[in-house]
């Protein structure tokens, strides 16, 4: 696969770090997921749980293995040190500091390996007033100005259903260490990595930053063109009390569906303003109230309109077009049997990556990662008496 040799320390937890690392475990990399010992990755025993595991962890930590390793003591400093000599890249979700307070941040093992590539995910980055400040994905969406334009134009902000400045950061962060990689073939040389999680979420968006980047005009909450200002880009409520999403947002698909809708006087209306915008948003849920979610999904599926049934998880784990994208898959663990894994979102032609093994249950390869540092089996056993696996 594109990434064989490539050797990862994943010193991260829950959501971000994983997140990051899976995809490149899922594409050859040797990922060593490093956890605190006797706990593990707090994903690990997080609700829902399956037999006791995370379900989120079995998906996220997938293809990777597991080292347990107290790096506050200097026995454990030691063996990251070791690890890090023969690292490509190690990822720390920690907050700034707290790698450089035990002597294991970048410019310390920048000594080690100077090619070793240092990617740090962190809420808001390795400098500027609020480097210190813990947080989570709901306070980097509103520090980046994205939480106040989700929802609508009369109700306050929306939590979206996805953690959006985690994983945004999470993509960010694996950009950052292919280019990092790629850098590092020209120069020879590694370089730290600054993912601030709340950076990626303004980035992530732009429509809205960049209006006011031009027109320095603060958009509308529900009330612009992709937020549901406007009735040719909107969900609506069907007679089973389903939804069905509209995004016919070009004059070409409007004009489809309103003659599917049997609305053919409506086509002339599709940058009508706000006020009227209103009204044709009540005009097409009383049509859409008069039939089923399935029966439109029907009326419209031959018609070039841009819309989609909103579909539950259930439904999405049998669509034919996720099914045939191989993007949710049967994989076989060897503690809980066979578990459904989602599938890869990168289709590499040439070296197509793979699910190539399951998440590792907690310390599960401490013994060769050990040994293959030249540590004895009794050194091995007197770390884990001591604590420091």
């Amino acid at each position: 696969m594109v990434l064989d040799g490539i050797k990862i320390l994943d010193l991260t937890r829950l959501l971000p770090g994983p997140f990051c690392t899976m995809f490149l475990a899922d594409f050859g990399a040797e990922v060593i997921k490093i956890e605190e010992p006797g706990r593990g990755d707090y994903a690990r025993w997080s609700a829902p749980l399956l037999k006791g595991a995370g379900v989120r962890h079995l998906i996220v930590n997938r293809g990777k293995k597991s080292l347990t390793l107290n790096f506050k003591k200097a026995e454990g400093k030691e063996v990251l040190r070791q690890l890090a000599r023969q690292a490509d890249v190690l990822v720390d979700g920690f907050r700034p500091g707290v790698m450089e307070r035990l002597g294991l941040g970048y410019e310390d093992l920048k000594k080690e390996n100077p090619k070793l590539i240092y990617c740090a995910i962190t809420g808001f980055g390795q400098d500027g007033p609020y480097r210190d400040r813990p947080g989570h994905d709901l306070n980097y969406l509103s520090i980046a100005g994205v939480l106040g334009n989700i929802g609508a134009s009369d109700g306050p902000p929306v939590i979206p259903g996805v953690q959006i400045a985690d994983l945004g950061g999470a993509m960010m962060a694996l950009v950052g260490i292919l280019m990092a990689l790629l850098g590092r073939e020209r120069s020879g040389r590694g370089q730290l990595v600054d993912i601030s999680m709340t950076d990626a979420a303004f980035m992530l968006g732009v429509n809205a930053a960049s209006q006011y980047a031009a027109l320095r005009q603060n958009p509308l909450r529900g009330g612009e063109r992709l937020t549901g200002g406007k009735a040719c880009y909107q969900v609506y409520s069907t007679k089973d009390g389903r939804h069905i999403s509209i995004g016919a947002l070009e004059e070409k698909f409007w004009a489809g569906l309103c003659r599917a809708l049997g609305r053919d006087d409506l086509i002339s209306e599709l940058d009508a303003p706000p006020a009227r915008q209103k009204e044709l948003i009540g005009i097409l849920q009383e049509i859409f109230s008069t039939r089923t979610m399935d029966d439109w999904v029907r009326v419209l599926e031959s018609v070039e309109a841009c819309f989609a049934p909103v579909l539950t998880l259930e439904e999405v784990y049998q669509n034919p077009h996720l099914l045939h994208r191989e993007m949710i898959l049967d994989v076989e663990h060897p503690v809980l049997g066979m578990l459904t894994q989602l599938g890869l979102p990168i289709k590499l032609k040439e070296t197509p990556g793979r699910v190539a093994l399951p998440a590792p249950e907690l310390g599960e390869h401490n013994g060769v990662i050990l040994k293959g540092l030249g540590y004895s089996i009794e050194e091995i056993s007197d770390f884990r008496e001591r604590g420091i696996i």
